[in-house]
């Protein structure tokens, strides 16, 4: 222990143990207010949580398990009507569908419908995004007219063309009013599924466009006015500026436009129901037919399976493609 003199000249005494009780002191608990802002960021955390719950559960309950057990069910002979458990079947399954005519069939109609559709409604939608993009009187009523068709449900679009399409609709009697024959455009097997193109490129062109419009406006005026000083005319504005300006939101709509087309279904239930001869019998026709038609779950779920590695596949290659000739 040692001993030492204050300033008032009284004794203090300084030893081990009293230092230890100073140590100790000033080793004290954090501050109040710094548990509540850690009990406060707990609170916070877990509110998010239960924010994020319902969409998880949404997620993993609708979509994950639904996607698991369709993958199982596509290694067996599964079929709702069957007594038993199904057996295993391997991939016996993947390899019938492969060599099916009728499958292979659907899958080149698919593709045949994603053809006449992707071009013309990329075309229509760039056109129109461009139209809308300038300032005018009435703009906002002429963009919402564009938008509406794409609100309006695809079941109620297919009946209402299915209507337009028939012996005595619209279409047949304009044709008559400039004295041409009435067409049976959806008992045709060289027009239906022309037809039914038509009908998708007028139900999604409002989206495209509303899509691209909102590119065209994330392209800064100043380039378009430093191309001008340079002598470019309005085809090389498109192409250097607005095509370079529009790649990402162009990317994007070219792959959400494949997946959604190739996965049709509506339409053709609603207006051909596959045929005539089918010649619009879709994947997606054909998987619905095979699983609460014929009751064969295990081939179908095998079908959606190999459709969705082909839409990937298709959709990732597209994607590439068109950034190489972008860049």
């Amino acid at each position: 222990m040692s001993i030492t003199t204050s300033d008032s000249g009284e004794l203090a005494t300084s030893s081990p143990a009293a230092r230890r009780g100073r140590t100790t002191e000033s080793s004290t608990p954090a501050p109040t207010g710094a548990r509540r802002r850690g009990r406060a960021g707990r609170r916070l955390r877990i509110a998010g949580l239960l924010f994020v719950l319902p969409a998880a559960v949404y997620i993993v309950g609708f979509q994950l398990v639904p996607v698991v057990y369709g993958l199982v069910l596509s290694f067996t002979n599964y079929s709702p009507v069957a007594r038993g458990n199904p057996d295993v079947v391997g991939g016996s399954n993947y390899v019938a569908i492969l060599t099916d005519p009728q499958f292979l069939n659907s899958l080149l109609v698919t593709g045949k419908y994603v053809l006449l559709v992707l071009p013309v409604l990329l075309v229509l939608a760039l056109g129109l995004a461009m139209l809308v993009n300038r300032p005018f009187k009435g703009i906002g009523v002429f963009r919402s007219m564009l938008y509406v068709p794409h609100i309006v449900s695809l079941t109620a679009v297919s009946i209402i063309w299915l209507w337009l399409y028939s012996n005595d609709g619209a279409i047949n009697q304009l044709l008559g009013a400039f004295g041409l024959d009435p067409q049976a455009w959806l008992l045709d097997a060289d027009t239906a599924l022309p037809a039914v193109a038509v009908m998708r490129i007028w139900k999604a062109l409002g989206s495209n466009m509303v899509l691209l419009l909102a590119g065209l406006q994330t392209i800064p005026s100043e380039l378009y006015e430093a191309a001008r000083m340079d002598g470019a005319g309005p085809w090389a504005r498109f192409r250097y500026v607005t095509l370079p300006g529009l790649r990402p939101i162009l990317l994007y709509v070219v792959a959400t436009d494949i997946i959604f087309l190739a996965q049709s279904f509506a339409e053709m239930f609603v207006m051909t129901k596959g045929g005539p001869l089918g010649s619009t019998t879709v994947a997606n026709y054909l998987i619905y037919n095979e699983a609460f038609q014929y009751n064969q779950m295990g081939s179908a779920s095998a079908m959606a399976f190999v459709l969705f590695a082909l839409v990937a596949a298709f959709s990732l290659l597209a994607v590439r493609s068109f950034t190489r000739r972008s860049s």
